[in-house]
C-alpha cells in the first residue's frame, strides 16, 4: 500500500508566499536582479583570480571555489523558482525536485566545509607566515577543496535518496519556495526517525563542527594580530579576516535559523524569507564583501580592465590607421 501510495506522487505544487499573489511579480524581479548579479559578480571574482598572477594563492583559490559555488548552487533553485513565479500551475516533477534537493543541499553542505577551510587558511597564514607556503602548498589545498565538495554531495545524496523513497501518501503540496529537505519531510506520511537523526547528525557535522573550528581559529588569529607591533600590519590582517568574518555570519546566522531552530509542522512566512535570503542574498554580498574589504581584489580588477581598456583602445587606433591607408592606396 505504501509503495503504490509514493509512486502516485510524480510531482509536486511548491506554494511557498504564494498566499501573497500580489508580491509575485517584485519577488520575480527582486530573484531575477540578485541572481544577474550573483552571475556577473562571482563570475568576476573568478575571472580576476585568474588573470591576475598576484592573486594566484591559497586564499583567491578557495574564494574561486566559494565563487564557482555559489553560481552552482543558486542556479538549481532560482531559473525554476523564477518560472514558478511566473506560473499559474506552480509544479515541479519528482525527479526534478529531487534533482535540486539533492544539488542545493550538496552545494550547500561544501560550503560549510570550504568556509571552515578557509579560515583554517587565514590562520596558517596569520599565526605560522614562514611555515605557510610550505604546508598550504597547491597538493593541499586541492585535496581539501576537492574532499570539501566530495563529502557535501555524499552527505546530500544519502539524504535525497532517504527522504525521497519515503512513502508520501498523495501529499504533494510543499510550502517552501523549493524542494527543500525539511519541507519534504513534513509530507511524508510514514515513520521519519531515522531521516530525523541523520538530520540532526549533518546539521552537528556540517554546521556545528565547522563553525567551532572557524571560532577556535580565530580565537588563535586575533590573539596572533594583538601581538603584531605593526598598525599596517594588524589593518592588513583585520581586512583579510573581515570579509571572511562577514561571509560566515551572514551564511551561518541563516542556515543555523533553518535547520537548529525547533521544528514545527507549519512553515512561517519567516522562514520562507530567511530561507530565501539563505540561498540569494548571502550568495548575492559575498563578491561584494570581498571586494570592497580586500585592497588586493580591487587592485586587480583595476589593473585587469585598464589593461583589456588598452588593448581595446589600441586596437581601435590601429583599425583606424589601417583603414586611412586603405582609403589613400585606394585614391
Amino acid at each position: 500500500m505504501e509503495t503504490g501510495n509514493h509512486s502516485a506522487v510524480n510531482e509536486f505544487f511548491l506554494v511557498g508566499l504564494s498566499r501573497y499573489p500580489e508580491l509575485q511579480l517584485s519577488l520575480f524581479m527582486f530573484c531575477l536582479i540578485m541572481y544577474l548579479i550573483i552571475l556577473l559578480g562571482n563570475s568576476l571574482l573568478i575571472i580576476i583570480s585568474i588573470l591576475d598572477s598576484h592573486l594566484h594563492t591559497p586564499m583567491y583559490f578557495f574564494l574561486g571555489n566559494l565563487s564557482f559555488l555559489d553560481i552552482c548552487y543558486t542556479s538549481s533553485f532560482v531559473p525554476p523558482m523564477l518560472i514558478i513565479f511566473r506560473s499559474e500551475r506552480k509544479s515541479i516533477s519528482f525527479t526534478g525536485c529531487a534533482l535540486q534537493m539533492v544539488v542545493s543541499l550538496g552545494l550547500g553542505c561544501t560550503e560549510c566545509v570550504l568556509l571552515a577551510v578557509m579560515a583554517y587558511d587565514r590562520y596558517m597564514a596569520i599565526c605560522n607566515p614562514l611555515r605557510y607556503p610550505i604546508i598550504m602548498n597547491r597538493i593541499l589545498c586541492a585535496h581539501m577543496a576537492a574532499w570539501s565538495w566530495i563529502i557535501g554531495c555524499l552527505n546530500s545524496l544519502v539524504q535525497t535518496v532517504l527522504t525521497m523513497m519515503l512513502p508520501f501518501c498523495g501529499n504533494n503540496v510543499i510550502d517552501h519556495l523549493t524542494c527543500e529537505l525539511l519541507a519534504l519531510l513534513k509530507l511524508i506520511c510514514s515513520d521519519i526517525t531515522i531521516n530525523v537523526l541523520i538530520l540532526t547528525v549533518g546539521s552537528i557535522v556540517f554546521l556545528v563542527i565547522p563553525l567551532v573550528l572557524i571560532f577556535i581559529s580565530y580565537i588563535f588569529i586575533l590573539s596572533t594580530i594583538l601581538r603584531l607591533n605593526s598598525t599596517e600590519g594588524r589593518k592588513k590582517a583585520f581586512s583579510t579576516c573581515s570579509a571572511h568574518l562577514a561571509v560566515v555570519v551572514l551564511f551561518y546566522g541563516s542556515a543555523l535559523f533553518m535547520y537548529m531552530k525547533p521544528k514545527s509542522k507549519d512553515t512561517k512566512t519567516s522562514d520562507e524569507i530567511i530561507g530565501l535570503s539563505y540561498g540569494v542574498v548571502t550568495p548575492m554580498l559575498n563578491p561584494i564583501i570581498y571586494s570592497l574589504r580586500n585592497k588586493e581584489v580591487k587592485q586587480a580588477v583595476k589593473k585587469v580592465l585598464s589593461k583589456h581598456l588598452y588593448s581595446w583602445k589600441i586596437g581601435k587606433t590601429l583599425r583606424r590607421v589601417v583603414m586611412s591607408v586603405e582609403e589613400k592606396i585606394g585614391h
